[in-house]
């Protein structure tokens, strides 16, 4: 799945600063610094937004592309923030064939957001997944740790009014 870059405006405190700058000072000069300082900057602010990535790359002394491209290649690193209700819809075998892909156009239109995005009000966040290991409860989707299984489309609006 592509990763992009959202739209959501960047915001930091002063304690996220702090900690993103300790942490490049831990690492400045070491070999294999990169991977340690975006895991640890991803726990600081949930995600790598670019001014981080710009960061990053300055303070190690390596090209924005390399920590672009680092934070793009692992699936463990998020471009985009997390709304405050995440959305994973399953897009594994078995969902699909029942109708996953249905489920996640539905969303899409329900929430005016796209896969890999975040609604304008922070509140959704919407992303298709892998094999989550339900299969007997095929289509699948989780909204945070509530798992919802056997969907069809007719059934998101009132899933979703839960959490509005």
């Amino acid at each position: 799945m592509k990763k992009t870059m959202t739209a959501v405006p960047f915001t930091e405190t002063a304690e996220q600063k702090a900690a993103l700058e300790a942490i490049i000072e831990k690492y400045k000069g070491e070999a294999g610094a990169l991977m340690p300082v975006l895991q640890q900057a991803q726990d600081v602010y949930g995600y790598l937004p670019k001014e981080v990535q710009k960061r990053i790359a300055l303070g190690l002394d390596v090209p924005v592309s390399e920590v672009f491209g680092v934070a793009t290649f692992y699936s463990q690193f998020l471009l985009n923030p997390k709304g405050q209700h995440p959305i994973s819809v399953c897009l594994g075998t078995a969902c699909y064939v029942k109708g996953a892909g249905l489920l996640m156009d539905k969303l899409e239109g329900l929430l005016g957001i796209k896969n890999g995005s975040i609604s304008d009000d922070l509140k959704f966040s919407l992303d298709a997944t892998r094999c989550i290991g339900a299969c007997g409860l095929a289509p699948v989707l989780t909204i945070g740790e509530d798992v919802y299984g056997r969907l069809e489309p007719n059934q998101l609006e009132d899933i979703l009014a839960k959490y509005r």
